[in-house]
């Protein structure tokens, strides 16, 4: 299969690291782990959403857009780096969040205000409707925006996932790893349709493993397979089905997106004690945790090999101060 990639733009700092976590493997007493570093991809702290902002950003330089407009929760990440990218390229930007504004700017909040972002708090208005009642006022007012989805996943945001598995499987090789599973956490579905995408065009043979944080299994599984099957369309490769390869555990969903429980805290402490990598509240901490209790109990064990991709994140981490310490 070769996938025909559409235009991208350099932004992000490739190809992210992967490092063995070795302490962490031995005082789990279970597989070899490695951690795959996206948090180190530039763009304001990073992130995993950098790689999609490459194709999506250079959509709308070619289409003549001068506004970004998205989408996500107080603290998101990919509304912090969507602000980063458009300063980076001179456009405006607007974000819009879900609920009101809380009492006191701190974490991704504060970085979207560094960077020139406007910000939109949705209230009680559902996001999507918000979000295209800004982005109209926009054009009422002269400009032109470019609305991204929620987590930039649609097929061109999926795309730098895609093209994140080339680069994953050439350093696989060079470095002679060989992951029994790839996991990771999952919410809108772009990184894990590129991923699984790309882990068929590129012949990983492993287990991907989405580690929900807001949603169940099902209804993951169900985006991601749509998800993958129309960039698969987008990239040029026909109707190419992945979804036999989409698994999605929902067990550590906890009490809900972005709170905080034992799973998260004690994966935060342990991977940072550990290893000195800081881990994030709402994804990477809720996917780790899951992935040491699957280690715990024996569905992952010694003599398996575990790559944990590390999407970002930790820009929020001092929002959650009370409940981290």
């Amino acid at each position: 299969m070769n996938p025909k990639y559409p235009e991208r733009i350099r932004i992000a700092h490739l190809p992210t690291p992967i490092e063995p976590m070795e302490r962490l493997s031995r005082h789990l007493e279970g597989p070899e782990l490695f951690i795959k570093r996206d948090d180190l991809t530039g763009l304001a702290t990073g992130g995993n959403k950098t790689r999609k902002l490459e194709f999506l950003v250079a959509e709308a330089l070619a289409q003549g857009c001068d506004h970004l407009v998205t989408t996500g929760a107080s603290q998101s990440n990919h509304c912090r780096q969507t602000a980063a990218a458009a300063a980076k390229f001179g456009l405006g930007c607007t974000i819009v969040l879900s609920g009101q504004a809380p009492p006191l700017t701190t974490g991704n909040i504060l970085i979207d205000k560094l960077l020139g972002a406007q910000i939109h708090w949705a209230g009680d208005q559902p996001r999507s409707e918000a979000m295209a009642e800004v982005t109209a006022a926009l054009q009422a007012n002269g400009r032109t925006p470019y609305p991204i989805p929620l987590g930039g996943s649609n097929v061109l945001g999926a795309t730098g996932y895609v093209l994140a598995m080339q680069e994953l499987m050439a350093q696989l090789q060079a470095e002679q790893i060989t992951p029994d599973f790839i996991v990771f956490a999952s919410s809108s579905g772009g990184t894990q349709a590129g991923i699984v995408l790309g882990a068929e065009i590129y012949g990983y043979d492993g287990q991907v493993l989405g580690i929900s944080v807001d949603h169940p299994a099902d209804a993951v599984q169900t985006q991601v397979a749509a998800l993958a099957t129309a960039t698969a369309t987008h990239l040029g490769l026909g109707q190419l089905s992945v979804a036999d390869r989409v698994v999605v555990n929902d067990d550590y969903l906890g009490g809900g997106y972005a709170i905080v429980g034992e799973t998260e805290r004690e994966a935060i402490n342990l991977v940072a004690q550990m290893e000195g990598v800081l881990l994030d509240p709402v994804y990477t901490g809720r996917a780790m945790g899951g992935l040491i209790d699957l280690i715990r109990w024996g569905a992952i064990t010694r003599g398996q090999t575990v790559l944990f991709w590390h999407t970002g994140g930790t820009a929020a981490l001092p929002a959650f101060t009370d409940k981290l310490i």
